[in-house]
């Protein structure tokens, strides 16, 4: 028996042990590591750029020979006939004959070899190639800003309803202390009944809240889990040093050429600049060098089992041609989509620059959020301090009969209230923050 207890409280210990190493403590770096490494954007982005050394590749293809083998057997059942003066041939009178031209198989086998001597387009698009994967690289580091910010943000939104919920846990205690009072008070015949049952549909309510605010945890968790993707069903558990307030010394402005979006936006004129060079090479003349060698065999018997004896014939022929493509008139097709690349530069630059004044102002805004989230943070500081005060002194004077179950409420309510107030200055700082951040361009800071 004593043996089997001994295992039972090994196996009980054992169970503990998983269920506390199956909680995973995430700090706010690790949730963002995670995130660039498994999130579908962070994945989709990387084998783009891995993608772009096979575009490269491709463009490449059409400055270099291109060599093919072909092959071939026909069988002609009926042979066409031309008629011809068979008269004339040999001096005589004339004598229409109708004779039948070819041989009734026909096989051949061959390499064919095309190589491109000038082509503007395809000079083009090497330039081009290059540059989709300078592209996608820019792309992928956009991408992982975006990724940054989303995990940011959702981390910080789970602190936060975590405070509130820590906040209310900190009333409902307080709260049921006074109600232990009163139900104290009550039973001696020294407070009402009504006060009693005040305190305790006020509890209810905290208790009602209290559940929300779980359900309202769980569903930020998951969403800051689908963000990192993360499976749903792993459990974390945030570090609260992450949302430490850090000041930052601001500036009155911001250059924008450094930011991703901006970079982006460069490449992709970059992009449509040799497009439009590829479109203007159309009035170029292009040169190409075309060469084959065959070997054909005619007869009327099936070639491939057959030779001259049976009335097959075989022999081998080549070209070699250089060809001049010189374009003379479109009907000004070339010119029309010409003007309609340059159309699409044009509208890049509008978006340029209104990215640039987009940036502009989130960092102005981002700024102006920070300098006043941290006035907002010392004054609910103060503030929370001040309630605390007056719930204590409430609290003292009720016990003493000084104050009245309305105002030991109103005062409980007021703390709770200034509590949440300093936890949304908080978050309003952490968002502004990543804003600030973002329009500097230096959303890695997380991660340093």
């Amino acid at each position: 028996m004593t043996n089997f207890r001994k295992m039972a409280l090994v196996a009980i210990l054992a169970i503990s042990f998983s269920g506390m190493k199956a909680q995973e403590t995430v700090t706010l770096k690790q949730a963002i590591e995670y995130a660039l490494q498994n999130k579908a954007d962070a994945l989709k982005a990387k084998l783009d750029v891995k993608n772009a050394d096979y575009q490269i590749m491709e463009a490449k293809s059409n400055a270099l020979p291109q060599i093919s083998g072909v092959a071939n057997l026909t069988y002609n059942p009926l042979l066409q006939k031309s008629a011809l003066d068979v008269g004339a041939f040999s001096g005589g009178p004339s004598n229409i004959q109708l004779i039948s031209f070819g041989q009734k198989w026909n096989a051949g086998a061959g390499l064919q070899l095309s190589q491109a001597i000038f082509n503007q387009k395809v000079f083009i698009g090497l330039k081009a190639a290059k540059s989709t994967k300078e592209f996608y690289q820019l792309n992928e580091q956009l991408t992982e800003e975006q990724i940054i910010e989303r995990v940011s943000n959702a981390y910080f939104q789970v602190f936060t309803i975590q405070q509130k919920k820590e906040t209310l846990e900190s009333s409902f205690t307080s709260t049921e202390k006074a109600r232990n009072i009163i139900k104290s008070l009550f039973d001696n015949g020294l407070a009402k009944k009504v006060d009693l049952d005040r305190t305790n549909v006020n509890l209810t309510n905290i208790s009602t809240v209290l559940k929300q605010q779980q359900n309202g945890i769980n569903q930020a968790e998951n969403a800051l889990k689908f963000y990192m993707g993360m499976p749903i069903e792993t459990k974390i558990e945030l570090v609260k040093s992450d949302m430490e307030i850090t000041p930052h010394l601001l500036e009155d402005t911001v250059g924008t050429d450094d930011r991703s979006e901006v970079k982006l936006l460069s490449k992709q004129k970059e992009l449509l600049q040799y497009n439009k060079q590829a479109v203007e090479a159309a009035y170029y003349p292009t040169v190409n060098l075309n060469a084959n060698y065959s070997y054909q065999g005619l007869g009327n018997k099936f070639p491939l089992t057959n030779g001259e004896k049976n009335g097959v014939y075989w022999s081998g022929y080549s070209a070699i041609t250089l060809g001049v493509n010189i374009p003379i008139f479109n009907g000004f097709a070339t010119k029309a989509r010409v003007a309609m690349a340059q159309i699409e530069l044009d509208k890049l630059d509008v978006d340029l620059k209104d990215t640039k004044l987009g940036l502009d102002l989130s960092y102005q805004n981002a700024k102006s959020q920070i300098e006043n989230s941290l006035s907002a943070l010392e004054s609910q500081k103060a503030n929370v301090s001040l309630a605390e005060t007056v719930s204590s002194n409430t609290k003292s004077n009720y016990q003493y009969g000084l104050a009245t179950l309305t105002e030991l409420l109103e005062a409980e309510n007021a703390l709770v209230e200034a509590k949440n107030n300093y936890t949304n200055a908080i978050l309003d700082y952490k968002i502004a923050e990543i804003q600030y951040y973002k329009s500097k361009g230096e959303l890695r800071n997380y991660i340093k």
